[in-house]
């Protein structure tokens, strides 16, 4: 019975936003945007995940409308990728390896960001979503320091370090499996194998994202730093290919590109727009619920618990 539950709840989920989070959704919304054609030049840009997938091309665009960009994301052939294509063109894009995972190599990767210039775009692109349970050599569950963790310390400490000025914009990338499960702090960092689920960590990790953006968007309002949280739809990636082959396999034909899963974000940090008060996620060009079911409103944590975990986490 449980299990029917389950594909009952799948079905209606999956009915509900088929055509609005596919490519279909963003074709026909795209009608009626205004033309867009942004200019970064003059700023610098730090994007997270940026060896593949959405992440590569929100970095490549940044590029090449103007900004100086530099791309993190573990030391890597696809990395070298990214690069040899932006040295190819001429743009301003330098790669920043960092075992996201890790939180003593973000310290690292940050201790070296001292001497460097300030961030005007911050993109917490990176993540993934773990078939099997990992632990990281600080007994970490991989996929919630590589999901949420390394997002939080990196983006505190760039602040801390003075790097993350007022008129700084930070762009978060959730998903839309948030909108299954609440805040819940137990369900971050699970390290018994036998209680792990990939796709539920992940979900976890996404619902936590959404509060944090939204945490920061008030803690940082006096001093015009922007926080935003986006879902790019769902998206042909390699991560998608990777962990979820059968869902690609059914809807291949009508997934975004990484084209359309990049949008938003470039568009959010061109155009900087006033947000509404709460928690939201911003999905092609607009500020939409970040609930979509009652459940997930019910929680015992609160973003100040959730600061506090990721606080003793790190």
């Amino acid at each position: 019975m449980y299990k029917f539950k389950l594909l009952l709840g799948a079905l209606a989920f999956y009915g509900r936003f088929f055509c609005s989070f596919t490519a279909i959704g963003f074709y026909v919304r795209r009608l009626f945007w205004r033309r867009f054609q942004p200019d970064f030049r003059g700023q610098h840009w730090v994007v997270t995940g940026a060896s593949a997938g959405i992440g590569r091309h929100i970095a490549l665009a940044a590029a090449r409308a103007g900004a100086s960009v530099t791309a993190v994301a573990r030391a890597s052939t696809k990395l070298d990728e990214v690069m040899a294509t932006a040295q190819a063109e001429g743009l301003q894009l330098q790669a920043a390896p960092c075992d996201l995972s890790s939180m003593a190599d973000v310290s690292r990767w940050l201790k070296e960001r001292t001497a460097a210039q300030s961030v005007d775009v911050l993109v917490n692109n990176a993540g993934v979503m773990l078939d099997e349970h990992s632990l990281t050599a600080e007994g970490l569950d991989a996929s919630f320091a590589t999901n949420l963790l390394s997002h939080y310390r990196l983006t505190t400490g760039l602040v801390a370090a003075g790097l993350l000025p007022s008129a700084a914009v930070v762009v978060n990338m959730t998903s839309g499996g948030a909108y299954h499960v609440p805040l819940s702090t137990a369900m971050l960092n699970v390290t018994d194998a036998a209680r792990y689920n990939g796709t539920y960590a992940y979900a976890f990790h996404k619902r936590a994202q959404i509060v944090l953006s939204e945490y920061w968007r008030i803690r940082w309002n006096a001093e015009g730093r922007r926080s935003y949280v986006l879902h790019p739809g769902w998206v042909d990636t390699p991560g998608v290919k990777r962990s979820l082959p059968k869902f690609r396999a059914a809807l291949k034909r009508v997934l975004r590109d990484e084209a359309a899963g990049a949008d938003t974000a470039l568009w959010l940090a061109a155009t900087k727009p006033a947000q509404p008060i709460g928690e939201h996620i911003w999905f092609d060009r607009k500020a939409r619920t970040a609930h979509v079911a009652a459940s997930t409103l019910v929680s015992r944590d609160t973003a100040e618990t959730l600061v506090a975990y990721l606080e003793k986490a790190q």
